[in-house]
């Protein structure tokens, strides 16, 4: 009870932590960020935010690793480091007004991008930090992480206050450090309410439950090509780590990884949630997964859709007796144009595609209104029948909001239906049902567009 209880508190104190980082990031928007529009000041404000706690968080994992190995060198220049530049000692001594904000612009980003810091006269004063193939990846994420990053303050004093707050969370103790992933969680969900940000996020309840229909088991690998903040991967994580018995399951837990993010700001969240996690070499890479030619991979499925093309790189990438979770729109299911049919027929001849979960279309917004699926299929021959099953919206609720967000729970219908298996008609209309390949293929001609929503058909009479 009093670790429960504890635990508790340091959540509590956590939110209060954020609580008061976005007072004083509001305070800072009123005083440099306040030219922009409101939509992209959010934005920026998570953005400024997030290149802060990555520092902090990657120096308390720099401190355990020194405590691990005597040895350990940062890639970080001694002045660079947190610890030596953001943290208060209460001395008075702390950086803070027009020096702050001086250093953190002139020395510590070019630093972290890579370049050389010099005086006047062109000697250089701090080296920029080096990273080259032979560079370890929990190091070289440093540089990655701040390729593209931005510092939107202007006001070195509420700067001085910004990192005062961060620097205040004690990362070092274990039970804090997981209380404040779910901190963290709030932080990414912010993102839907962030305009074109809200891509990067995609709602935990949705993660959760695609981890858990997937089944993980320790020794295998993931792989997510477009994995945004690491939604999927954490989940993922997070049905492995109730396997863990012993250090050689712990060493497979963190080599089991795999993602690609092609956008900066996601990719520095992404980085930073799973140093979270507890993964010291988290093996995410700023890159693009589209960046080859799909014509590399079959001559028949190129299409200038992004879901399309993410779908071809998806089957192509997985390997014998692997297993899939994807989520696409609607489109994509009665999709009629050459590459959407090629791609189904390609996903039906030599995958299983077993079930299809429709979703309400609320369940990413603000960001999108579209409705969406979850394909679960697996490379182990031909798909043989396909169970669609649609998931309505849970009672008392419209619509899913920021107020009234989906929860794991809403699944609870489709995870116990996915057990036992059964037709399901309601109102006139399929909720759940199972087609042949056959049926798919030859009379649906591969529409899969089955079990979706009632809606009222409109006649136009003449």
């Amino acid at each position: 009870c009093r670790r429960l209880i504890g635990r508790n508190e340091r959540i509590e104190r956590g939110r209060m932590h954020l609580e008061d980082v976005r007072a004083a990031q509001d305070a800072a928007a009123q005083h440099g960020i306040h030219a922009a529009p409101s939509i992209r000041r959010h934005a920026q404000r998570i953005e400024q935010i997030a290149w802060m706690l990555f520092l902090k968080v990657y120096d308390a994992k720099e401190q355990d690793w020194a405590f691990d190995d005597e040895r350990y060198v940062s890639i970080l220049p001694e002045v660079c480091r947190w610890v030596n530049w953001a943290h208060d000692d209460k001395s008075g001594s702390a950086m803070t007004g027009d020096k702050l904000l001086g250093f953190v612009n002139n020395t510590l980003f070019p630093v972290l991008k890579g370049r050389d810091v010099k005086d006047a006269s062109g000697k250089t004063i701090v080296e920029g930090i080096r990273v080259t193939a032979q560079t370890p990846i929990k190091k070289a994420i440093v540089q990655t992480v701040f390729a593209d990053a931005n510092q939107y303050m202007k006001d070195g004093v509420l700067l001085r206050q910004v990192i005062n707050v961060i620097d205040e969370l004690d990362l070092s103790d274990y039970e804090e450090s997981h209380a404040f992933n779910e901190i963290y969680e709030g932080i990414l969900k912010e993102l839907q309410s962030a305009g074109s940000a809200g891509e990067f996020y995609t709602p935990r309840a949705v993660t959760d439950f695609m981890a858990r229909m997937i089944q993980p088991r320790i020794g295998e690998q993931m792989a997510d090509f477009a994995c945004g903040t690491g939604g999927f991967i954490t989940s993922w994580l997070g049905e492995l780590q109730k396997q863990i018995k012993n250090t050689a399951d712990a060493k497979k837990y963190g080599d089991s990884i795999y993602g690609i993010e092609k956008k900066q700001f996601p990719y520095m969240l992404c980085i930073t949630n799973l140093l979270l996690h507890g993964l010291d070499v988290p093996q995410v890479f700023h890159d693009n997964s589209l960046l080859h030619d799909v014509l590399d991979y079959t001559d028949d499925l190129a299409s200038s859709e992004t879901a399309d093309l993410f779908m071809s790189v998806i089957m192509y990438r997985l390997r014998p007796g692997g297993r899939a979770a994807v989520i696409l729109p609607d489109g994509f299911l009665f999709g009629t144009d050459n590459a959407k049919v090629n791609i189904k027929k390609k996903l039906l001849s030599e995958f299983n595609l077993h079930t299809v979960i429709r979703m309400p279309g609320s369940v990413f917004a603000p960001y999108t209104s579209i409705t969406t699926n979850i394909l679960f299929f697996d490379r182990t021959g031909s798909t043989q029948e396909t169970w669609f099953y649609r998931l309505d919206m849970p009672e008392g609720y419209k619509h899913f909001s920021k107020t009234k967000p989906m929860k794991l729970e809403h699944f609870d219908p489709a995870i116990q239906w996915w057990h036992n298996r059964q037709e399901i008609a309601a109102d006139g209309f399929d909720k759940a049902k199972c087609f042949t390949a056959q049926q798919l293929t030859q009379e649906l001609h591969y529409n899969l567009d089955q079990c979706g929503y009632p809606h009222e058909e409109e006649e136009i009479l003449d």
